[in-house]
């Protein structure tokens, strides 16, 4: 459905029920923002695990694990937010919402996945993994999607159970290097400020229409937020040189963290300027996508030929 869905619908999509298909059921599960989680819980253990000890068989259930969980949870949050997404331009043709999926069997089908990925963690990887994965659910199910009906905090809230992914990861390689775990935490926890900040400039009035009050619509100027922006994306180049700075990589890595950092660093001044934030904010929001694989690939290929 497109933006035409504002229009009156013809008879014909009025009274004709869309039976739900297997691809209503993946967009449930968010796949694009679970693929991120699957893809930093793996950084976090290949991160984690020296090199001779890698097994692939143990990576494959680490990334199975994190992707039931993550699909799960996704899936939860689109059942407890069916009917603040009714009120949004952008996620009101989601499945619960267009009623081609039933909130019972969404709330059902989160259940099974979380509990199914929680079991692959517990009985196959290590107990750490899976209640880190727990800790991530109940972070982002009971604190972070409450918290967007009433906390101008809920960016920050969120981003703590977007942050253990890679925890995850490293909890599942034996939650050996402690140090780079917190470190991996630390870059994920604040790259996601600069990141949905940009993002919730972008739809600040979806969200004022759904009464969520994030900054982006409690600061209609957008100058605390873009003051906030800049001051996350130095604290992010700050957490970006961790690894290098307690000796898990080398300065090969800490040289590439700089770089991506003063490319973001760049843009997020650019967001300051009043005249610009409406292109700035998409840019930027961009530029944080490129940016986190850019990072953690450069961490993995560090960490297996120069530190392991």
């Amino acid at each position: 459905m497109t933006q035409t869905s504002e229009q009156t619908p013809s008879p014909t999509t009025a009274t004709v029920p869309v039976r739900a298909t297997w691809r209503h059921y993946l967009e449930l599960t968010k796949p694009r923002l679970s693929f991120m989680s699957v893809i930093t819980g793996t950084i976090g253990y290949l991160a984690a695990v020296p090199y001779s000890y890698l097994d692939w068989p143990r990576t494959f259930l680490v990334m199975l694990g994190t992707a039931l969980c993550a699909a799960g949870v996704a899936t939860l949050n689109m059942w407890m937010e069916s009917d603040t997404d009714a009120k949004m331009k952008r996620t009101a043709n989601r499945p619960i919402v267009i009623g081609v999926v039933a909130p019972g069997s969404a709330f059902v089908l989160g259940w099974i996945l979380c509990l199914a990925g929680l079991i692959v963690l517990f009985k196959l990887v290590n107990g750490m993994s899976a209640f880190l994965a727990l800790a991530t659910i109940v972070a982002y199910l009971a604190l972070y999607t409450p918290a967007k009906r009433w906390s101008r905090w809920n960016t920050e809230i969120g981003a703590i159970s977007g942050a253990l992914p890679p925890m995850i990861g490293w909890a599942a390689a034996g939650r050996s290097n402690p140090g780079l775990g917190w470190a991996l935490f630390a870059i994920m926890y604040t790259w996601q400020m600069p990141h949905f900040f940009a993002l919730a400039w972008t739809y600040r009035k979806d969200y004022a229409a759904a009464g969520m009050p994030m900054l982006s619509v409690t600061d209609p100027s957008g100058v605390t937020l873009t003051r906030w922006t800049v001051i996350w994306t130095g604290l992010l180049i700050t957490s970006s040189l961790l690894p290098t700075l307690l000796g898990y990589c080398s300065w090969y890595y800490g040289g590439v963290a700089v770089v991506l950092g003063l490319w973001m660093l760049q843009s997020a001044c650019k967001f300051l300027n009043p005249e610009k934030q409406e292109t700035e904010a998409r840019r930027l929001f961009h530029i944080t996508l490129g940016y986190l694989p850019l990072l953690l690939g450069a961490l993995v290929a560090d960490r297996f030929f120069f530190k392991l």
